[in-house]
């Protein structure tokens, strides 16, 4: 059996559970869709930073220029850069998925506020990590961009190359279906710009970036055994940051809708 069938057998269990987590369940009103995007929102932002790492590392952004080692893989992350960073909206303008996600959040009501500070304030992962213990963020929310950039602060490729692949791109599609599916077809008119946004990443994770940060992982690994390994336990661990992240939102939303009937009975 080949190491990336073996990591797909380690994470399968921990995928199973957010595949079947709570939290789509309750997400039945737009009120809960707010609580959502206000905490996934980092996810959204801090992948950009993942994604920039391996475009530095991967392909050449200095001067004077070189040309890549692998230019398959730099191809890979230069496509994907193009269409996080610059890709076409619902009405066919060029944005960023971060920027159609904050428009998607102002569409229900959800706040931008704090997301738009954090993004604003600091310039470079060292400062963001040194400040982050201060920043008034609930602890699922720290713990999941706390990983990412401590991943990132590595340096070794594989490592980032891991938490992009397996933490995002590979799962991202299961779980974002997951969503839609529990709109009862209503989210494209009840929230359409959330609607495009989920869908424009089934459609690109599932069908192309999945598959290839699969060949990515391959490349970066090769035979090298502490390599695959570190794969795995980066992998672990980014998926646990996503269901500790989950459990946070399901219970936030749960707190919302029991304060409410608590309300209303005392009415």
């Amino acid at each position: 059996m080949n190491q990336i069938k073996l990591i797909e057998e380690q994470l399968f269990p921990l995928r199973e559970r957010l595949k079947s987590h709570d939290l789509y369940y309750h997400l039945t009103e737009i009120a809960d869709i707010k609580i959502f995007m206000q905490k996934h929102v980092y996810a959204v932002w801090d992948f950009m930073s993942l994604l920039k790492a391996l475009q530095g590392q991967l392909t050449c952004t200095s001067i004077p220029w070189k040309p890549s080692s692998n230019p398959k893989t730099a191809r890979f992350i230069n496509e994907i850069v193009l269409e996080e960073e610059s890709d076409i909206d619902a009405n066919g303008v060029p944005k960023s998925h971060f920027e159609m996600y904050l428009e998607a959040m102002n569409e229900v009501g959800a706040s931008t506020s704090k997301i738009l500070n954090i993004a604003q304030s600091y310039n470079s992962s060292e400062e963001l990590l040194t400040n982050l213990k201060n920043i008034h963020l609930a602890d699922a929310e720290k713990a999941f961009i706390k990983f990412t950039f401590d991943t990132i602060q590595t340096s070794e490729t594989h490592k980032i190359a891991a938490a992009f692949t397996f933490g995002r791109e590979e799962i991202i599609p299961d779980l974002f279906i997951q969503i839609i599916n529990r709109g009862n077809n209503k989210g494209s008119t009840r929230y359409p710009k959330l609607s495009y946004y989920l869908n424009r990443h089934i459609e690109l994770d599932g069908e192309d970036h999945g598959p290839m940060s699969i060949s990515m992982i391959s490349e970066l690994c090769g035979e090298s055994k502490e390599k695959w390994m570190d794969v795995l336990k980066v992998s672990q661990t980014a998926l646990k940051k996503r269901i500790s992240l989950w459990d946070e939102i399901t219970q936030e939303i749960k707190q919302r809708k029991n304060l409410r009937s608590t309300t209303y009975a005392m009415a």
